[in-house]
């Protein structure tokens, strides 16, 4: 488990070693989103009545997400911040640990086993999950920017990969499309990406000061969580510049899902400040795209609603449409030398 560096895989490491080690009856590792009022549950990994399973511990699917009051059992751990169990047939108990450091809840683990669990297999038990929440807190910290609690740059690039990789299943034929209409996915789905930069940040720094600043940084963080959907990525790409990317979605909700996040800062008020504002782009992810190509493309959108106003959002497929902005081409042919 130690030398992963992937949250799904120490997900799968931890749930091979919990049944080599005590042999549940049934497992489920829950990954845990808070926010000020509520606490959903991700059922990322497990196994029991024949079925075994190992999701994408970044992307919650929100087939498989829950609020955390529809089991009081599960409640009663996270109120508590301890380990519960109770009998649930003769000879068979169930046990909850809450995986959490600082108050800051990062997994539940949820097993059935045996009534008379011998006492030395305890030791074991909780010497495991102390190590696994260490190991994920260790994870959390070098993927998350300190400032903001959204992921950092560097996480960005480990998992825009993966995305793009999705983003062929958006390019699907009439079969696929009515599978993925019987599994509840949007119909007209595709993956997005946006860059958000906050307006005059340098003036805001110059005038306010640096910590007033940082300030607008953090609440700017807790406006984008508040507006995006659990499963859409959020990152702090550097200074005053954020890039989010969109689960898959109709070109029509990426669009009013970014103002609804852009009229959210602007009437927000900020202290000192007063106001702040932010200007978008935001473009389709493409299976022919590599990194830069779609960062491109989202800057180009971006610096198009910074010449033109602020304080807006701009699509990059819509300003080439409309004749807007001529199309970005891509050179595959060069040889760039260093």
């Amino acid at each position: 488990m130690s030398s992963r560096r992937d949250r799904t895989e120490i997900n799968l490491e931890m749930l091979e070693a919990m049944e080599d080690l005590f042999h549940p009856g049934t497992l489920t590792l829950y990954r845990c989103y808070e926010n000020e009022t509520s606490t959903t549950l991700f059922k990322c990994a497990g196994f029991g009545n024949g079925d075994r399973f190992c999701r994408n511990a970044y992307l919650p699917d929100p087939r498989f997400c829950t609020p955390i009051d529809m089991d009081p059992f599960l409640t009663r751990c996270r109120q508590e911040n301890s380990l519960i169990r109770q009998n649930v047939s003769p000879g068979l108990q169930r046990l909850v640990v809450p995986v959490a450091q600082n108050e800051n809840l990062f997994y539940l683990i949820d097993a059935t086993l045996p009534e008379d669990f011998p006492p030395e297999q305890w030791v074991v038990l909780m010497g495991l999950t102390e190590f696994f929440g260490k190991h994920i807190a260790l994870l959390d910290y070098g993927e998350t920017d300190t400032l903001t609690g959204l992921a950092n740059r560097k996480t960005f690039d480990k998992h825009l990969f993966e995305v793009l990789g999705s983003a062929m299943n958006d390019e699907c034929g009439p079969h696929d499309l009515a599978r993925a209409r019987r599994h509840g996915d949007d119909s007209n789905g595709q993956h997005w990406l946006a860059v958000c930069d906050v307006d005059r940040f340098k003036s805001i720094n110059d005038t306010y000061g640096h910590l007033m600043g940082d300030e607008v940084l953090v609440v700017l963080a807790q406006l984008m969580r508040q507006s995006m959907r659990l499963a859409d990525q959020l990152f702090r790409f550097g200074g005053e510049e954020f890039v989010i990317v969109l689960q898959p979605t109709s070109a029509m909700n990426a669009l009013q899902v970014f103002n609804r996040f852009r009229r959210a800062v602007e009437t927000h008020p900020f202290s000192r400040v007063g106001h702040a504002t932010i200007s978008i782009g935001f473009t389709r992810l493409l299976a022919t795209d590599t990194p830069p190509d779609v960062i491109d493309r989202a800057d180009e959108a971006l610096y198009y609603a910074k010449e033109h106003g602020r304080n807006q959002v701009a699509s990059y497929e819509e300003l080439v449409s409309s004749g807007k902005h001529r199309p970005h081409l891509v050179d595959r042919g060069g040889i760039e030398l260093f």
